[in-house]
């Protein structure tokens, strides 16, 4: 399965027996999945299709679906029903002449309910049906053009969120063979700060005193965040190559990255792989900030 980015557009028109319909698809990030939809009045009714047909393809992102419908030739004008009027006019006469009320007027008969028909009432069950299946056979276009946006951008970002793994793990390998974490480089930093506080003449324990300099040692050692951060890396690759919406899973991989580094930094006895830290740090957040793109 490929990557999809939670970002795109899709666009699909059609045409049936004199009614023309253009589909818009539009998809931005979003936590989880909403749909809008915006139908033309008297097309209320192809939501309960509509809706499905858009979550069956995705599982994250605001996606806009608008449909646009005109109609046109003799099919675009509202039809007279004449026999229904003769009958209005003929009502408002004998009005006028018993009860002395104000003449009818044409525009005001017009308005009248049942006087005018638009297209869509006068459509059969059959007629509308078939319009209903040429739409949603349209909006199925439409949703193959979102769905190839939202995997080239996901293809692009893949390429992109690999490159920030691989700057990640050139970090953690520099940080892991940096001088500073050699044994030999350790005992000498700490003879030094040792002696130091011995020179001052104060009643210390000198058994005492590098007993806590070992554990401080110890527990300055960043071989566990070294290899978490190398987990982290493979686990990330692995997500990206088996695709899917993976968005989460990536998302979660950064939080565990930032703190792994963090770690990293709080726990540094020496300023390279202190400067090491502070530019994961900046790898980590820009990888995080693409992740959110991805559904």
């Amino acid at each position: 399965m490929s990557l999809q980015s939670m970002t795109g557009f899709g666009r699909a028109a059609g045409e049936h027996h004199g009614a023309v319909f253009v589909w818009e698809l539009k998809s931005v990030n979003g936590k989880g999945l909403e749909v809008r939809l915006r139908l033309p009045a008297g097309l209320e009714r192809l939501e309960q299709a509509v809706r499905p047909a858009i979550q069956k393809r995705f599982s994250r992102g605001n996606i806009q679906a608008s449909l646009n419908l005109t109609r046109t030739g003799s099919l675009a004008q509202p039809v007279v029903n004449e026999d229904f009027l003769k009958d209005l006019a003929g009502l408002a006469r004998r009005l006028e002449e018993q009860f002395g009320v104000a003449p009818a007027t044409a525009d005001g008969l017009l308005a009248l309910r049942g006087v005018l028909d638009s297209p869509e009432t006068l459509e059969d069950e059959e007629s509308r049906a078939a319009l209903d299946a040429a739409i949603l056979a349209s909006l199925d276009e439409a949703l193959d053009g979102l769905q190839q946006a939202r995997e080239n951008e996901g293809q692009a970002l893949a390429k992109v969120l690999l490159a920030h793994l691989d700057t990640i793990e050139a970090l953690t390998l520099r940080a892991e063979a940096d001088p500073s974490r050699e044994p030999a480089s350790i005992r000498k930093r700490l003879a030094e700060q040792v002696a130091l506080l011995l020179e001052t003449n104060a009643p210390l324990d000198e058994a005492r005193l590098h007993m806590e300099a070992a554990f401080l040692a110890t527990k300055a050692d960043i071989r566990e965040e070294i290899d978490r951060l190398k987990t982290h890396i493979a686990a990330g690759r692995a997500h990206i190559a088996g695709g899917g919406a993976i968005g989460r899973k990536l998302d979660f991989l950064s939080q565990e990255f930032n703190r792994e580094t963090n770690t990293l930094c709080s726990k540094s006895n020496a300023a390279s792989v202190t400067a090491i830290g502070l530019e994961l740090k900046a790898v980590v957040d820009q990888f995080r900030e693409q992740v959110q793109n991805l559904e």
